[in-house]
């Protein structure tokens, strides 16, 4: 494969990850066919969908990009096989959960539906096809992908290469249009040496060389890991010290400005909150926790273990301190909620703050009312039904689950989730509530009205003026 000029891409998952960096490269790429692919129907319609309010993934500047490409030489279809045929290279972004069953349950990637576009792929592909793994995956998957696609014996030649993902959600379009680097792993052959520079070729379109860095196939696997892991711990530290803050009157804020002028230290992921969430953090370590563990590194994987118990133990003191505050029970009490998405500028709520507050208080008999605004209703009830089968152990949903949602309610407006709540938690950092008439929604709180900032994003000097009891994270009363 002599350094082959890539004109037809295929992408396999049109997710958060295939959606946004395949519009991207067909954007930057007039010259080259991208087509992403995926077995859910409705999710292909919405990205084909004329009202562009409709794409599958909110993220600010994606309905731009695919504006422009779309139709052009962007396409998006539920024809895998055919898109496989004619790609020359092919990215897998599927999804990789965790485990829930079996060996390494709740914390190894589960590799199922890899493994079912790897056979795929081996079973459509009649030519030489250049292999990317996309997704965030276990160090070793590309071993495993070239066995079983080098193993048909009918004469077609892969070459893997990863290439993870770094995009922050909310700030997706940015990442992608002036990345901090591109990492591309393959193997040090020639052939791998010229499939990687076919992939460099098509990010050089738009991103610097010096920004574009070669590894092998191992490091680039682990450098994803590794990369989440570091972030998550420095959101796990501040946390940590958010609680001390709490018991001796420091604040946070002041803390890390202070530590973040710091340039071996640095500004960024320093901002305490009610927790991290998203797709990719949590799963990330607990992967990096299973390996850690697999080739018998215990004190590693206890050592990144607790990035996640203390990431856990915020969102609880979070709860706990609502409930305690609310002279120690919640039963009846409306609860509102600001937020459910688990960061601004995104719909994405997995691993959401929001969830385990929301299921913490629901267990003390709570009323929660909440209100987001790019989260649907139908998103909420299942993030709602699925913590609580977790809880109990994956039982199907029982007469108390629908008894639970009882006091749930979704509302379209802020104001009408705020009226005659007890409290208002804010779990999301979106920037429209702080611009919230805060008079008129005391004046239809029932008193005492109390505040819980979990984002620290409140003018707390302006609600406690208006007659609010404000919490926040990591400053002492």
């Amino acid at each position: 494969m002599n350094n082959k000029q890539i004109s037809n891409i295929c992408c396999i998952g049109a997710g958060y990850v295939g959606g946004p960096t395949m519009a991207m490269i067909a954007q930057k790429c007039p010259h080259i066919k991208v087509t992403v692919v995926d077995l859910n129907e409705q999710r292909i319609a919405d990205w084909n969908d004329a009202d562009l309010d409709k794409l599958p993934i909110y993220e600010p500047g994606l309905a731009d990009v695919v504006a422009e490409a779309r139709n052009r030489n962007l396409f998006f279809s539920t024809e895998v096989d055919q898109a496989i045929a004619d790609a020359q290279m092919i990215f897998i972004s599927v999804n990789t959960p965790t485990k829930t069953y079996g060996v390494g349950k709740g914390m190894a990637a589960d590799l199922k539906y890899i493994e079912l576009c790897a056979r795929q792929i081996a079973r459509v592909a009649k030519d030489d096809k250049i292999i990317v793994e996309k997704s965030t995956l276990p160090v070793r998957t590309a071993e495993a992908l070239s066995t079983i696609l080098n193993s048909t014996g009918n004469g077609v030649e892969f070459d893997i290469l990863s290439s993870p993902e770094f995009l922050a959600e909310g700030t997706a379009i940015n990442d992608l249009q002036v990345p901090d680097r591109v990492l591309i792993g393959g193997k040090d052959t020639e052939r791998g040496k010229a499939a990687m520079q076919a992939l460099v070729d098509v990010y050089a379109n738009w991103v610097p060389l010096e920004n574009i860095l070669t590894t092998r196939v191992w490091s680039s696997e682990l450098s994803k890991l590794t990369a989440n892991a570091f972030l998550a711990q420095r959101v796990s530290s501040i946390n940590a010290i958010s609680a001390l803050c709490e018991k001796t009157g420091a604040d946070v804020d002041e803390i890390s400005r202070a530590i973040g002028a710091d340039s071996r230290i640095g500004s960024k992921f320093l901002k305490a909150s009610v927790g991290f969430g998203g797709s990719c953090f949590q799963k990330d370590i607990l992967n990096l926790v299973y390996l850690c563990q697999h080739f018998n590194l215990p004190e590693v994987a206890a050592y990144w273990e607790q990035v996640i118990k203390m990431n856990d133990y915020q969102k609880h003191r979070f709860a706990k301190n609502i409930i305690d505050k609310l002279f120690n029970t919640v039963s009846g009490k409306k609860i509102a909620f600001l937020g459910w998405a688990f960061k601004k500028d995104t719909n994405d709520t997995r691993e959401s703050a929001a969830i385990y507050v929301a299921d913490e208080l629901l267990q003390d008999r709570a009323e929660i009312h909440i209100y987001d605004p790019k989260v649907t209703k139908e998103q909420i009830i299942k993030d709602i039904c699925h913590c609580e089968e977790e809880r109990r152990g994956n039982l199907p949903e029982s007469e108390t689950t629908k008894e639970l949602l009882k006091r749930v309610t979704i509302h379209s407006t802020p104001y009408a989730a705020m009226e005659n709540a007890h409290a208002i938690a804010i779990l999301t950092e979106w920037d429209e509530f702080k611009t919230y008439d805060w008079q008129k929604v005391y004046s239809e709180m029932l008193k005492p009205a109390f505040v819980f900032d979990g984002r620290n994003i409140a003018d707390k000097e302006e609600l406690t003026t208006v007659g609010f009891d404000v919490y926040n994270i990591g400053k002492g009363k």
